[in-house]
């Protein structure tokens, strides 16, 4: 968990904000016309969209755990307090640091284990529109994978799925992210070393 070093009341929209000025730039079209053919390739390659939707979770996965380092490094933002305030950075400071675009959390169930991103802007999938046959195709499963990534290096072992999605006709996309576990720290030495 990260805990923000912001006095007062935390503004992670505005620490968003600041952190994806320091980013570098890579044209919106270029990015999502990138992405679209690589999920083009998954769907050559793999045929089923279950194959693709597991696919495109793992490769997020794989991004996510060195995106958390990155965010860590260049927003100003450290150890959160709880789940709560998690789910704030990962909406307004790691996905406008690294999409551009803002999430909104809400949702929340159990005890504060359960919460929904949700996205009225997604890059995306701008130009994409998924045929009848596709439509158990999760296009930004990445997305899911790169949040379970992130979490499990900040000790968090999470399940994160699906729930809305524009290109199914839906008016935003919804991302359901639900604590499994508190993961403990491992270290390889004893104490006695």
């Amino acid at each position: 968990l990260w805990r923000a070093p912001m006095a007062g009341s935390k503004n992670f929209t505005r620490a968003g904000e600041q952190a994806f000025q320091k980013m570098d730039k890579i044209n919106a079209e270029v990015f999502t016309l990138t992405y679209g053919s690589m999920v083009q390739q998954l769907l050559k390659d793999h045929e089923d969209p279950a194959e693709v939707n597991e696919k495109l979770d793992a490769m997020g996965y794989g991004i996510g755990q060195r995106l958390i380092d990155e965010l860590l490094a260049k927003s100003n933002v450290g150890q959160c307090t709880d789940l709560r305030e998690t789910a704030e950075v990962i909406a307004k400071v790691g996905f406008k640091m690294f999409l551009g675009v803002a999430a909104t959390v809400g949702g929340w169930a159990q005890e504060d284990s359960q919460f929904s991103l949700y996205f009225d802007d997604n890059p995306l999938v701008d130009f994409v529109e998924l045929p009848d046959e596709l439509r158990s195709l999760k296009y930004c499963n990445m997305l899911c994978g790169v949040v379970r990534g992130a979490l499990e290096m900040v000790n968090m072992r999470v399940e994160c799925h699906y729930v809305r999605c524009t290109l199914w006709g839906d008016e935003t996309l919804e991302i359901r992210v639900c604590l499994m576990e508190k993961l403990q720290d491992k270290y390889p030495f004893g104490d006695d070393d």
